[in-house]
C-alpha cells in the first residue's frame, strides 16, 4: 500500500502534500500558513514523534490539477519527510477529504476528484414525498 502524497498549490506555491486518512484534523507547515488565522481552543497532538501544543488555525487556498478548494489547516513548525526524504508542507486529514468529495486510495496513491470536479455536493438528503 502507498501514502497519498501529491504536489499541489497551497496559497499560490508549490506543496508537496500528504492526503491522511488517519487524521481528522488538516497541518501546514508556518512558510504555508494564510495570513487568515484565528485562534482556537488550544490541544496538544503528537506528529512524526513530536508533541506539538496547537492554539490556532487558517484558512487555506488550495488547488490540485487545476482545480481550486479551501480548508482549515492549524500552522506548524514541521512535519517531516517522506520515506524519500522529501519535506512535507501540508497534511490534509478527513475532514478536509470529507469537505470537498477528495477520496485517496492508498493501493494507488491517487486521488478521486470526481466530486470536487463537479463541484455538485449533497449537504443534506431530504425526503421530498414525506415533506
Amino acid at each position: 500500500m502507498a501514502r497519498t502524497f501529491k504536489d499541489m498549490k497551497i496559497e499560490g506555491k508549490a506543496a508537496f502534500v500528504l492526503f491522511d486518512t488517519g487524521s481528522l484534523r488538516s497541518y501546514v507547515r508556518n512558510e504555508f500558513a494564510s495570513e487568515i488565522k484565528r485562534k482556537t481552543i488550544p490541544f496538544k497532538v503528537g506528529l512524526e514523534g513530536f508533541s506539538f501544543e496547537i492554539d490556532e488555525s487558517c484558512l487555506l487556498k488550495c488547488e490540485i490539477e487545476g482545480l481550486e478548494f479551501d480548508i482549515e489547516a492549524h500552522p506548524i513548525e514541521g512535519l517531516g519527510t517522506d520515506e524519500h526524504g522529501r519535506r512535507i508542507d501540508a497534511v490534509i486529514g478527513a475532514i478536509g477529504m470529507e469537505k470537498w468529495g477528495l477520496v485517496p486510495d492508498p493501493r494507488t496513491g491517487s486521488i478521486d476528484l470526481t466530486v470536487l470536479r463537479k463541484r455538485e455536493f449533497i449537504e443534506f438528503l431530504v425526503n421530498l414525498k414525506e415533506a
